[in-house]
């Protein structure tokens, strides 16, 4: 049904795609009676959400640098 997702791809992705792409395969998973698929939509999306917060984190730390030294150039 999905192909896994190997962990070098959920690097990849942001936090709230790996949010998304976990909920999609927990709810299949539920659908099919695939208990594996749903344990690993589960993980992703539990994974997903840790990294949001941690973009999150990091896009606060860059504006408050950003806010102390007056350097407003993006540089990513």
């Amino acid at each position: 049904l999905i192909p896994p997702i190997h962990l070098r791809e959920v690097f990849r992705m942001s936090g709230s795609e790996n949010q998304g792409a976990g909920k999609v395969k927990e709810v299949t998973g539920k659908i099919t009676g695939d208990r594996q698929l749903e344990a690993e939509g589960k993980t992703q999306h539990a994974g997903g959400t840790v990294q949001q917060a941690a973009e999150n984190v990091g896009d606060t730390l860059k504006g408050a640098g950003k806010a102390i030294t007056g350097n407003e150039h993006k540089e990513d």
